[in-house]
This record gives structure tokens, sequence and C-alpha cells, in this order.
């Protein structure tokens, strides 16, 4: 009977499994760039500053860091962010209006689904006000806890993907597959750790590089596989191949492209 109930369970997430409508950025070269976010985004030098290295080698130019801007809330959902604020680029210091908009949401927006629903109809809000300020949009989709963390869930991920993804078809945005490079990352090497090892939370350094190659291939259509940038010499090059690997084939299956 387990065995039936099991076969049920995972021939029903296939069937009913959300696919991504939008493949890709109308503009895939953006160079002045806003993130919302939290700590997921700071952490470790920031993923921002990561994900500009990584086009500066790309577009084999410096990015002006000026109006390459990151926002963040420790603990923060989609809802705590004045975004009315943000997009006035004057307001943080940029010369130009923002030419891409990321969103990442909380960890706990997922938990239920009254909290699903809020965090949709933030989305919803935010995304036109970034579409009437002239600048495209994309979602961040965050990782899932692992242990310590106490709400460790292999639920979590699964209510983060279709969260995000709904999101983002039901605005006709890009969705950034960030969760599921961790969870492909965690099937192919279950002791290879990307989040603090202290909370089960927060993305280490090798997180951060993984969610930056995501990041950065969902942005250009690139496969991170043409990326030297190692933090400096931080990644070693076993570690660097394979989240670079990781994060292209993630690419490539989740949009279904050919990098």
């Amino acid at each position: 009977m387990k065995f039936i109930l099991l076969s049920i369970f995972l021939f029903s997430n296939i069937l009913f499994s959300i696919e991504p409508t939008i493949k890709g950025l109308e503009n895939k070269k953006p160079e002045r760039l806003l993130y919302i976010g939290n700590s997921y985004l700071y952490y470790n030098d920031s993923l921002h500053n990561h994900v500009r290295r990584m086009l500066e080698e790309l577009y084999s130019r410096e990015i002006d860091t000026s109006n390459y801007k990151l926002v963040t809330i420790s603990g923060s959902r989609l809802p705590d962010h004045n975004i009315d604020y943000s997009l006035n680029n004057k307001n943080l210091g940029a010369d130009y209006p923002f030419e891409l908009v990321i969103l990442q949401g909380g960890s706990g927006e997922s938990d239920s689904l009254k909290e699903r629903k809020i965090f949709a109809s933030k989305v919803k809000s935010m995304v036109k006000k970034i579409h009437n300020a002239g600048a495209e949009a994309a979602l961040y989709m965050i990782h899932a806890y692992v242990e310590p963390h106490e709400k460790t869930n292999p639920q979590m991920i699964i209510d983060i993907k279709d969260m995000y993804i709904n999101a983002a078809n039901e605005n006709k945005i890009l969705v950034m597959p960030v969760g599921i490079a961790f969870e492909n990352a965690y099937k192919k090497r279950p002791n290879f750790n990307l989040h603090k090892e202290y909370d089960g939370t927060h993305p280490n350094l090798f997180g951060t590089y993984l969610a930056s190659c995501i990041v950065f291939s969902s942005i250009t259509q690139k496969s991170p596989l043409l990326i030297e940038y190692d933090y400096f010499g931080k990644i070693n090059s076993e570690d660097k191949n394979f989240l670079q690997n990781i994060a292209h084939e993630t690419i490539e299956d989740f949009y279904g492209v050919e990098l």
C-alpha cells in the first residue's frame, strides 16, 4: 500500500508540475540593476557583487557601480520593502532608471496558503510598478532550509517552486531557479554544504557562488562554464567546476534551452 501511495504521489507531482512560461529577458545585457531582498543576498560579500564581476568578465568591461544597486532588509519579506522609494533611482544615488529589478522574497513566505497569497499579491503590485518605471522584473527563487534549521522540511522546496513559478507566470516575468539549483547540488553531493553550518538557512560562500551563477545565466542565457571568476582564488577549481556544472544543467533543464 505504501508503494502504491508513493507512486501516486510521485506521478501527481510530475503530472501537475509547473513550468515557467518566460524563458529569458528581453534585454540580456542589462547593466543598471536593482536587487531587492534580505540577508540571503548580502551574505558572503553580497550576491550582486559576484554577479557583477561575472557580467563584467562576459562584457569585457567594467559596470558602473553607481547604477548597480542592492537594497536589503534583514529578515524581510517582499511586503516590507518600499518599492516606490527604491524605484526612484535618485533616492539610491543612481544617475539613470534601472533596466532590471530582481525581487527576492523571505524564507517564511511559502509557509502557508495565506502567506503564499500575500506573496502573489505583492509580486503583482511590485511588478506593475517596475514595468511602469520602464524596467524588466525577475523573481529570485530562494532555497529551502536544511538541518540544523528547526523548520527543515522536504515540502518546503516544493512550495517555494510552486509559489515562485506561479507568480512569475501570472505576471509574465522571469523566475531564476536558485532553489532548484541548491536541490540539484545536494542530490549529486549530499555532503557538499551550500548553507551556513550553524543555522541551515543562510548561504555560505559556495551557496552564494552557485546562486550567482544561476542569476548570471538567467540574465544572459550564457553558460556559467564560460566564467573564470573564482572569487579571487577563494573557490578552488574542483568546487568551481562542480557549482558551475550544477548551474549550467539547472538552467538548461528549467528553461528548456541549450547554453
